[in-house]
């Protein structure tokens, strides 16, 4: 089936072009990223009974501030978030990613015909 809008038909075209796959992957992955810490602080305010009007107040910013962080596509500050955590009792961690060599080492191991 062929894309039908113009938007999805622009989209496959500068799809085609290395660095704009690069920058649109990136920028994807970044989106994911938040999107994933905003939900899991959420679904913990949530498993707490803390409503987001509660949340707020404890950590004196605007109710509708805090609405907008988990009802729309947002970029939320660190300092938010790391303020919303300390409230609901969490840390926020980094975990570093397998490197691209042992993930490509790995997919070798798997494609490899076998012996």
């Amino acid at each position: 089936m062929s894309p039908s809008s113009f938007h999805e038909r622009r989209k496959i075209e500068q799809m085609r072009d290395p660095e704009f796959r690069a920058e649109y992957e990136r920028a994807r992955s970044e989106i994911e990223q938040i999107d994933s810490v905003v939900r899991s602080l959420d679904q913990l305010r949530e498993s707490t009974g803390t409503s987001k009007t509660d949340l707020a107040r404890r950590i004196g910013r605007n109710p509708s501030s805090i609405r907008r962080l988990f009802t729309a596509a947002s970029n939320p500050e660190l300092r938010l978030v790391v303020q919303i955590a300390n409230d609901l009792d969490a840390d926020i961690t980094v975990v570093p990613r397998r490197k691209k060599r042992e993930r490509l080492k790995d997919a070798e191991r798997v494609s490899a015909p076998a012996a």
